[in-house]
């Protein structure tokens, strides 16, 4: 009588919520690309659910310290996680995980995806790709390609580049997109692939040659749609975008989860919401990843691309 009771009272919850306050955990620093997109989702989503959704920044280990911390949360609703394509690569990356990625949350639904952007710094003499991939493969060995840190988006993006071109580079890791990027413009280092929300400015500032995208189709954004892909320039199959997706503890009851799901589904609709992404190059989403099941089934999918990229380079962020 007791657990029919209790699960009387919870589904009762479930129905009413939400009633409070929603934390969505941020597993990054505040001010990054994922902490842009948290905060201007909760916005997003403060209508539909009629609540306040309110970001907190819980960065460490390659995002497995925030994500962890909604792992182990009540699963109630109430404590959810954005967190980016990392959820793809943490498998591989971490190897003493805390958590299974695929076994410890309830998919909600993937928000936007961010392309990449090939740069270089201004004094580079190539102009164009082919005469980039010619320097390339006369400095093999040589090119220096930084990164924001192990297991961040722009180290993913230049360990498939290396490995889609058979090439070897001096990876640098730096504390951060900003250090690299400064880098990159005063030429301590040659290359670099991040999101647009990085490389935008510095590529319409003509501060950075931008070369290509990442992208299956060339881009919209002004400063973007000259920018061939790679896939057009050779690559076959080389896409790779920074999506970001939304994440419940694992046990948080259905009613909450179709809510939930249902407010994300609202939100990305949203005119001001979808400005807000457009004006960072990036895109919301707009198909079946969207729903709970082929979210999962997505990042099951990048789990399988991703993990004999990383176990191939040997670079682990523990």
């Amino acid at each position: 009588m007791l657990a029919l009771s209790a699960a009387t009272t919870f589904t009762a919850h479930a129905q009413d919520f939400p009633r409070k306050t929603i934390t969505m955990i941020v597993p990054f620093a505040a001010g990054g690309p994922t902490d842009r997109t948290a905060r201007d989702l909760a916005e997003a989503l403060r209508g539909p659910l009629g609540a306040t959704v309110v970001v907190e920044n819980s960065s460490g280990a390659g995002s497995s310290v925030g994500s962890a911390k909604v792992a182990r949360a009540a699963p109630d609703g109430y404590t959810l996680l954005l967190n980016h394509i990392s959820m793809s690569t943490m498998p591989a990356l971490l190897r003493n995980l805390p958590f299974s990625v695929t076994d410890d949350f309830e998919y909600l639904g993937l928000v936007n995806d961010i392309p990449m952007t090939l740069i270089s710094r201004p004094t580079l003499e190539a102009n164009d790709y082919a005469q980039l991939s010619e320097w390339i493969g006369k400095a093999q060995g040589k090119v220096n390609i930084g990164n924001a840190g192990v297991g961040s988006a722009s180290h993913l993006c230049g360990l498939l580049y290396q490995s889609a071109t058979k090439t070897e580079m001096v990876s640098v890791p730096y504390k951060g997109t900003a250090p690299a990027i400064s880098d990159l413009i005063g030429g301590q280092i040659d290359l670099l692939c991040d999101q647009s929300i990085n490389t935008l400015p510095q590529i319409q500032g003509k501060k950075v040659k931008g070369f290509a995208v990442t992208t299956a189709k060339r881009l919209d954004a002004p400063a973007l749609k000259d920018l061939p892909t790679l896939q057009e320039l050779g690559l076959k199959d080389f896409e790779i975008t920074i999506w970001h997706g939304l994440y419940a503890p694992k046990g948080t009851p259905p009613a909450v989860t179709k809510k939930l799901n249902e407010a994300l589904k609202t939100a990305l609709k949203d005119p001001a919401f979808i400005k807000k992404t457009e004006d960072l190059g990036a895109r919301l989403i707009s198909d079946a990843r969207v729903e709970p099941a082929e979210h999962k089934k997505f990042v099951q999918s990048e789990i399988a691309k991703w993990t004999p990229v990383i176990k191939a380079a040997g670079v682990y962020a523990d």
